[in-house]
């Protein structure tokens, strides 16, 4: 599957388990399928929620940092990347 890179992690919360993503290129929305890949990570994750600044949104661009709910950990400097 062909992906494109959409950003990277800056911070994880393991409580609640949100990533914030820098959004770097392109743009993401809740529905779009993300891979996490980093030197100790790698899964998938479908994003189903998504905030920037403490504010449900639908889709976020570049220049944007948001947070998504992930189910495994993912790790500062990891890239985010969208399947298309």
């Amino acid at each position: 599957m062909p992906e494109q890179l959409v950003g990277t992690v800056t911070h994880y919360f393991k409580g609640p388990g949100v990533a914030v993503v820098k959004v770097t290129d392109g743009e993401v929305a809740v529905g779009d399928e993300v891979h996490f890949l980093g030197h100790t990570t790698d899964f998938t994750e479908r994003i189903t929620s998504m905030e920037v600044e403490h504010k449900k949104v639908e889709r976020a661009k570049a220049g944007e940092e948001i947070a998504i709910q992930v189910v495994e950990r993912a790790r500062p400097h990891d890239q985010v990347l969208k399947i298309t």
